[in-house]
């Protein structure tokens, strides 16, 4: 379980990830601030504030890298 301490309130969120590697948003559940982490071997090297706009870039340069991936053959 990791921990991310909001930049602008203060407040410490909770997370568990899958995989000890993770860049992407996270939205502070208390403020509702958007950040862009960057989360390496389970422990937090970045947290900067990002925009509405800039996390909807974001989720679509996601979701078109996925569209685009080769699915697994097993």
């Amino acid at each position: 379980m990791i921990t991310i301490k909001c930049p602008k309130c203060g407040t410490d969120s909770k997370l568990s990830l899958l995989q000890s590697v993770y860049v992407g948003p996270h939205k502070c559940w208390k403020c509702r601030e958007l950040f862009n982490i960057r989360i390496e071997n389970n422990v937090v090297k970045s947290c900067q504030p990002m925009s509405p706009e800039e996390a909807e870039r974001q989720r679509q340069r996601e979701e078109s890298r996925h569209r685009f991936q080769q699915p697994d053959k097993g």
